[in-house]
């Protein structure tokens, strides 16, 4: 059974910074992301990171991000923090044959 488990969002001043974690198990995944949703927004991509440790980064977060990887744990390290960048955050794990799985999403609220 795959599980995505998330933690480490809250509550940070703009400008500060929080550390987000996805631990996927069940599975070897090829791809990990992870995703934000404000409200009243379609949930967007952040960052990307594939198994051989390639990234990509929304052009919003690009300089701020950090996305990073050990085996099926996935990082987010989040830096000078707008209060746009408030929402909830999804981590998400692709498998080698494309099949999609999605954690339970934390809150991060940036406050101006």
């Amino acid at each position: 059974q795959v599980q995505l488990v998330e933690s480490g969002g809250g509550l940070v001043q703009a400008g500060g910074s929080l550390r987000l974690s996805c631990a996927a198990s069940g599975r070897i995944f090829s791809v990990m992301s992870w995703h934000r949703q404000a409200p009243g927004k379609q949930r967007e991509l952040v960052a990307a990171i594939g198994s051989g440790g390639s990234t990509n980064y929304a052009d919003s977060v690009k300089g701020r991000f950090t996305v990073s990887r050990d085996k099926n744990t996935v990082y987010l390290h989040m830096s000078s923090l707008k209060p746009e960048d408030t929402a909830v955050y999804y981590c998400k794990a692709r498998d080698a044959v494309f099949r999609e799985y999605w954690g339970q999403g934390t809150q991060v609220t940036v406050s101006s």
